[in-house]
């Protein structure tokens, strides 16, 4: 059965320094996002582009949803799998590529995921079950660039 799933959310620029967008350095790229009753989201962009550094940017945000998505997916099916995960925690590298004239793209993800399990003979089913929630994960088959994960696991 398929079914369908929406997500909403505001956002707003708050980056206005009094005259607009009349120039380029003219104006801040701060911005919010809300979603009601969660805490509100502080981005800008990337400090190369003019961005507040002390602010979350969309790019970073990509990076972290693939890394979330990989890692609720594979806990999930770890539960279901026997295999108990007793810490988790990954160091994800997104690389984006910038063009002449100022677009670009990502061209690839890495996930670095270092998972602790609860005993030795966990160890072997890890690297499928990563295998298996990269395949199951939203947000990668989502993006059309590659998602690699670079998994380690240790008791």
């Amino acid at each position: 059965m398929q079914r369908s799933h929406q997500y909403t959310m505001e956002l707003e620029w708050t980056g206005n320094s009094g005259t607009g967008t009349s120039a380029y350095r003219a104006y801040e790229r701060s911005h919010v996002v809300r979603v009601p009753g969660k805490p509100d989201l502080l981005l800008s962009s990337d400090p190369l582009f003019r961005g507040d550094r002390s602010r979350y940017n969309p790019e970073q945000l990509l990076v972290g949803s693939l890394s979330s998505c990989h890692m609720l997916w594979f806990l999930h099916l770890c539960s279901e799998a026997g295999v108990v995960v007793v810490a988790y925690t990954d160091r994800p590298i997104g690389t984006m590529q910038e063009d002449a004239d100022g677009g670009g793209r990502f061209t690839e993800v890495t996930l670095r995921p270092d998972v602790v399990v609860a005993s030795g003979g966990m160890i072997e089913r890890v690297e499928a079950l990563h295998v298996e929630a990269h395949h199951k994960c939203f947000i990668a088959a989502s993006v059309n660039f590659p998602v690699k994960c670079e998994g380690k696991c240790r008791v």
